[in-house]
């Protein structure tokens, strides 16, 4: 998910720094081309050892016995870097990101490989009732909080810690009213890499005090390659019979409604791009693709989303425990960062899917509750796996 300049003053994300600026739509006709895919390797460890908010930052890489290779950074407990084999067996760069820790920052409010927290997606008006009392929060997406604030999960420095070769986890302790969310929130995002070429990320979390938590990961996947084109010719399917229409600030309804016969029906796979621009409310609010699927199952044994790029013939499956998606197909991207190839974030050229609880579930009975108690422990896992199309 992303915002608008209109809606946030003062932050931004790979397409708007915190700021968050309006798109600058480039034309519908991007062609889409292979990136590259012979020298790509992941950003070396020294543009991620620096020292933030004065304390150390660190990188860790991990790779499976299936050929890919990963790369994490203890600064906002991103992923910062996948390579993967196409169909030719070459490695191909398919999540979008920056050489160093400086490029994130001034990408901060595009969430490019960010673990998102203390609230992923958004809080209608920065305001939510726990016990009675009312909790205020930053209004960072004008009118509404998005993504935990102005200084979210995504900025801070993780404590991190290689297990294996195969598994990094993080650690952070968010105190009582950081960014105004009540209690001392400990949080473990753990990576780890199958050898099946799955990123398995699981997250974990406690408190001394009654609040609210929904973690989710905002990585930006262009299967053909970062810098590649659109993704506009990427094929997806969304196992989700259901969606949850929004206002104009992208605040849902409260309703639950059927994707069929709407431009949100990917039950059946389609390209991304087929009806992205349809004339339907919806879709102009978004403006383009930028909403919660409510999804049919969510086991974590059950692929809940496929896309495939269209020249690699990578295909990336989803599985996770949440009972909700956030599709973004990266409708404010506009140009305004180079990517680590030296290319453009331009419009629309990578998507995101997040797995998590219903948007705005703090102030909507209906959703499923985003409530964590003391004694608690909020747990959840979701694997983004990938392969090469048959």
């Amino acid at each position: 998910m992303h915002l608008s300049i209109k809606n946030l003053p003062a932050l931004i994300i790979p397409a708007c720094l915190l700021s968050l600026m309006a798109c600058n739509q480039p034309s519908k006709t991007a062609t889409t081309t292979m990136a590259d895919s012979t020298t790509v390797a992941l950003p070396a460890d020294t543009g991620f050892k620096k020292t933030v908010d004065g304390k150390q930052t660190d990188y860790f890489t991990m790779k499976s016995k299936g050929g890919m290779q990963i790369a994490v950074t203890s600064y906002g407990a991103h992923l910062v870097g996948v390579l993967v084999p196409d169909k030719t067996g070459k490695l191909v760069s398919v999540a979008l990101g920056f050489n160093d820790i400086d490029g994130y920052k001034k990408a901060l409010s595009n969430y490019y490989g960010a673990t998102i927290g203390r609230y992923g997606n958004r809080i209608a008006k920065g305001k939510f009732k726990l016990d009675g009392k009312e909790y205020t929060l930053a209004t960072n997406n004008a009118p509404n909080s998005l993504h935990g604030g102005k200084k979210g999960f995504n900025d801070v420095v993780w404590d991190g810690k290689q297990i294996d070769s195969t598994t990094v986890q993080f650690t952070y302790l968010s105190k009582d009213m950081e960014e105004g969310y009540p209690g001392n929130l400990t949080s473990k995002v753990t990576y780890h890499v199958t050898d099946d070429n799955g990123i398995e990320i699981s997250y974990e979390a406690t408190t001394d005090k009654t609040t609210v938590v929904n973690l989710t990961n905002h990585s930006y996947f262009n299967l053909n390659g970062e810098g590649s084109g659109t993704i506009l010719d990427h094929t997806a399917m969304i196992a989700a019979d259901n969606f949850t229409p929004v206002d104009k600030t992208l605040i849902p309804t409260g309703k639950i409604v059927p994707v069929k016969g709407t431009p949100f029906d990917f039950t059946t796979a389609k390209t991304i791009g087929k009806d992205i621009d349809a004339k339907d409310e919806q879709i102009s609010f978004g403006p383009g693709y930028d909403h919660n699927f409510a999804l049919n199952k969510h086991d974590i044994n059950t692929s809940i989303a496929k896309v495939v790029g269209d020249k690699s013939g990578i295909e990336m499956d989803i599985y996770t425990e949440e009972p909700g998606l956030q599709f973004y197909a990266g409708n404010f991207m506009d140009g305004s960062h180079l990517l680590r190839n030296g290319k453009k974030d331009d419009h629309r050229t990578a998507f995101a899917m997040e797995t998590q609880h219903f948007p705005d579930a703090p102030n909507q009975p209906a959703f499923a509750s985003t409530t964590l108690k003391p004694g608690q422990t909020y747990k959840t896992k979701t694997i983004y796996k990938f392969s090469v199309a048959k």
